[in-house]
């Protein structure tokens, strides 16, 4: 859910390692407080290169989970939603605002549902620095009180700006916050999904386990880079990792993953690449919805490119109950969550803009062997929970002890390159029949693989269901869109559920991508 950041409570338990200056949200000494007022508070240098992160994860497995904790004086010890946004980050405090590099750092102050501190380091030249909290960056307004002097606050996480829009202003462009959350854009779009570094135990009956990425590591960018270079130590009771994002903004914006994860325990309930993200309704599942709009969800659906390179599209649904859906593979070549319809008639909503959400494209980097592709569908009421997750997780076993590693790329896009070979679908429809007791499916496919068709062809269309009969399948062109329209019956009888699987083909040859779907009652 979006706003359901675990706040959970931290032990001292780094007191008297050597690796507590790195790891631990220490009270300010002396030595600190005395730093001169600068546009940039740092502490002082340290040697750091990649390998220190993973060498932290490794040590720090090595010991019982605490989790971090911070004691917030009284001012800002129950914030309510409109004070913590009185608190604001000063753009003119920036880091390396006056350095005229190509990306800026903002800060988030903690509170609210933020009572988790990380700890920052800024990276230069192989030495790390760490940034201390100062009451300089922020403003306060009138409805919050600054902490009184004294008090090391850590961050509640950050964000970085470039130019994306425009060159001569700094845009948001990614956030860390919360947890293990993460979140980007590319040219032109708004905030929508988010990302996690990992997933432990989603929607099992005892609960989910939520990993937080206790520090940060922002590599300081150089003068023209197109590239900015984060490292993240991940941290919760069942694992610890190292992660490094290399992300490269522009019209798509691409992060590159590398994740080691050290587990303290066995882990076979862990999802790769999860990804969260809102579907309300749209014109496949208006059931009950009284909304002035034709459809409200950042993601229309989840697309999968399987380890034999077949394309497949699962739109999404808001369901009456939990549904979870496991698609097996074998080193599969990418998935993800996209928005695909970009008309604002789409969606008419002149604040939200659902149509200039991103997509999500996971793209494996290297032989993600055996596993399956999940996916979590959870009822919603409100277009302000996410209720719709994915990852990838992996078939074996991660033996506790271990070092595991896993790396990939992702495309935060208004559509994923390079598009599919086969035509994608463009809309998924569905209703009651004329006779009533059956359900009508209407689906949209659109793509240059139908300029294959000789001049009187009319694609075939093969649909199979796992309960109940398909009747009247028919295929017709719609010249509306160019594309091909396949419509059909599903007679459900006594079925409570059914799996429809649909494509369409020309002899031998895929046409279009293999439509999958879940109809409940």
């Amino acid at each position: 859910m979006r706003a359901k950041i675990p706040a959970v409570r931290r032990r001292d338990v780094l007191a008297g390692m050597a690796l507590s200056p790195l790891l631990g949200v220490l009270p300010v000494t002396g030595q600190e407080a005395d730093v001169p007022i600068h546009t940039t508070h740092l502490g002082e240098p340290a040697p750091f290169n990649a390998s220190l992160v993973r060498k932290l994860a490794q040590k720090l497995a090595s010991r019982k989970y605490a989790p971090p904790i911070l004691v917030l004086p009284k001012e800002l010890e129950n914030l309510t939603y409109d004070q913590y946004r009185d608190i604001r980050f000063r753009p003119d405090k920036a880091i390396w605002r006056d350095e005229k590099l190509p990306f800026q750092m903002h800060l988030f102050h903690t509170g609210f549902y933020y009572k988790e501190p990380v700890t920052i380091f800024l990276v230069e030249r192989e030495e790390s620095r760490k940034l201390l909290y100062s009451t300089d960056y922020y403003s306060f307004g009138p409805s919050v009180q600054p902490p009184p002097p004294g008090y090391d606050l850590g961050f509640a996480g950050f964000r970085l700006h470039t130019p994306i829009n425009r060159p001569d202003y700094f845009d948001e462009m990614a956030v860390f916050q919360g947890a293990s959350y993460f979140r980007a854009v590319a040219k032109g779009q708004h905030y929508g999904l988010s990302a996690r570094g990992l997933a432990i135990d989603t929607a099992e009956p005892s609960g989910e386990e939520f990993p937080i990425f206790r520090t940060f590591w922002v590599e300081k960018p150089l003068p023209g880079s197109s590239s900015i270079v984060v490292h993240a130590l991940l941290d919760s009771p069942r694992t610890t990792g190292a992660y490094r994002f290399t992300m490269r903004p522009g019209t798509a914006t691409e992060m590159d993953v590398e994740v080691t994860l050290y587990p303290r325990t066995n882990l076979s309930r862990v999802g790769f690449a999860p990804l969260t993200s809102m579907f309300l309704f749209s014109a496949s599942d208006r059931l009950g919805v009284d909304d002035f709009r034709p459809a409200v969800h950042d993601s229309s659906g989840l697309s999968i490119r399987n380890g034999q390179g077949e394309w497949l599209w699962r739109p999404l649904c808001n369901p009456a109950t939990l549904q979870y859906s496991v698609f097996m593979d074998h080193s599969p070549r990418g998935f993800g969550l996209l928005q695909r319809d970009r008309r604002f008639a789409a969606f008419e909503d002149l604040e939200a803009h659902y149509e200039r959400r991103p997509s999500v494209w996971i793209e494996p980097i290297g032989d993600w062997g055996p596993g399956a592709v999940h996916l979590v569908e959870i009822p919603s009421k409100s277009e302000v929970n996410d209720n719709i997750v994915t990852y990838w997780r992996p078939a074996d076993m991660i033996p506790g002890g271990s070092e595991y590693v896993l790396n990939y790329r992702m495309q935060w896009c208004a559509a994923p390159s390079p598009p599919p070979e086969v035509a994608p679908v463009v809309s998924t429809r569905l209703g009651a029949a004329w006779q009533s007791q059956n359900r009508l499916f209407v689906i949209d496919f659109l793509g240059d693989a139908f300029s294959q068709l000789g001049p009187d062809e009319i694609p075939t269309p093969t649909i199979e269901a796992s309960a109940g009969k398909v009747l009247n399948p028919v295929v017709q062109s719609n010249s509306e869109i160019g594309g091909w329209r396949l419509s059909f019956e599903l007679e459900t009888g006594d079925a409570q559920m059914a799996e429809l699987r649909c494509h369409l083909s020309s002899g031998a040859k895929s046409l279009s991508e293999v439509w999958v779907y879940r109809w409940t009652i």
